[in-house]
């Protein structure tokens, strides 16, 4: 979901800085709230976990440019879904920042249209989350349908936003529209591939369960709301 460099340029980046920062206001405040329910150590050693996996997926995972932005394994489902919305977003945002800095400066300029992309859909499945699982259902006992709807709307958002980023960009014609189709087909790889994803990490926790350490993963991971 690396928006390509050419696609958003001059005054039109200001939107993506604005979009950006709310997104990043919106991180802070879930990273506050996890601070009051779950203390402030907890919350560091899984942003740093999240960043370093982040990280690891944009360098090590498979990735290809196809039309008018880059095809990734971002596992952000799984991450939220084993750390957490605020670990996962603050994860998202620093693995993002990093492997710009050292390995792709060219990025940078789009980081605020490549993070409010990793970070909307976030949000969003934080509430579908919260309407389609039961309180009384740890999320190591998931349904393969309801990680399907997660992973689904994670990646849908993503498609979503690349599409807006490109059509506020480059407008409407022909090359475009045809581009993001191009992207959008083939990301529909990584929404068959990353629900199973989810469902074999929840079963590995799963078989875990009361040997993960309190304080590394999200407590809902094993435990009922």
């Amino acid at each position: 979901m690396h928006i390509e460099p050419e696609i958003v340029t001059g005054a039109k980046l200001a939107l993506s800085y604005a979009t950006g920062i709310a997104a990043g206001g919106v991180a802070l405040k879930l990273a506050v709230d996890t601070i009051r329910e779950q203390g402030v150590a907890s919350l560091v050693v899984r942003t740093v976990v999240t960043t370093a996996l982040v990280f690891s997926f944009f360098e090590i995972l498979p990735h290809f440019r196809v039309g008018v932005s880059e095809v990734h394994f971002i596992l952000g489902s799984t991450l939220f879904l084993l750390f957490g919305a605020a670990p996962a977003a603050l994860g998202l945002a620093f693995g993002l920042l990093l492997q710009g800095v050292f390995f792709s400066p060219i990025d940078l300029p789009q980081y605020g249209m490549n993070v409010t992309t990793l970070l909307v859909p976030l949000f969003a499945i934080k509430a579908l989350a919260e309407r389609i699982i039961p309180r009384n259902t740890a999320y190591v006992d998931l349904q393969y349908r309801q990680t399907l709807a997660i992973s689904t709307a994670y990646q849908s958002g993503i498609v979503a936003w690349v599409a807006f980023w490109a059509i506020y960009g480059q407008g409407f014609g022909a090359t475009n529209l045809a581009n993001i189709a191009t992207f959008a087909g083939s990301y529909a790889l990584v929404i068959v591939i990353e629900p199973l994803a989810d469902l074999a990490v929840l079963a590995l926790a799963k078989s875990l369960r009361g040997i993960t350490a309190d304080g590394m993963v999200t407590p809902r991971l094993h435990h009922a709301a």
